[in-house]
């Protein structure tokens, strides 16, 4: 039973992770680059990098324009993720559970999941070396750096946290 629940959880998650790579893909403007993965932290986007830096108008316009022209390199990644996807339900229907087929789809899901980083991450490269301006530069290595800072207190408070836990039976 308890196996059952978590390849329930374990679909529930990916298929959460799905939902917002396809929204993110199907986003070429700024608005779709948000998430853990975009300049300012969980659930900021280029809004908040907009704001936080303080980007004029004409350089919100090299941003939208770098983001269409990443879009293209995006969209092969989305589909094959999104068949990634329907494989693993497929796989997993009606209760079907293959480890073997399953590791294989998971496999696959890391490695598209990880294409989709190395792009994300030469966006943002993009856009720091070609659009912001050596204050706008130093203002998000401070944003960066805040971030490092949240990362560390909460590993550290969940360290704590399973330090504390007893051990379950």
């Amino acid at each position: 039973m308890k196996t059952k629940w978590m390849v329930v959880a374990s679909v529930l998650a990916l298929l959460l992770c799905g939902a917002a790579m396809v929204a993110y893909a199907q986003g070429p403007g700024p608005e779709g680059m948000g998430g853990h993965h975009g300049m300012g932290g969980p659930g900021h986007g280029m809004g908040f990098m907009a704001r936080e830096l303080n980007l004029s108008d004409a350089q919100k316009e090299q941003v939208k324009t770098i983001m269409k022209a990443n879009h293209a390199n995006m969209k092969p990644i989305m589909q094959q993720m999104e068949q990634n996807r329907q494989a693993l339900l497929t796989a997993t229907a009606n209760g079907a559970y293959d480890p073997a087929k399953i590791q294989a789809l998971a496999n696959q899901q890391a490695q598209l999941q990880a294409a989709i980083t190395v792009q994300h991450e030469a966006l943002k490269h993009q856009i720091y070396t070609q659009v912001l301006t050596s204050e706008q530069q130093a203002k998000a290595e401070q944003l960066r750096t805040q971030e490092i800072n949240r990362i560390t207190e909460h590993l550290q408070k969940m360290a704590t946290a399973t330090d504390a836990a007893p051990p379950s039976e």
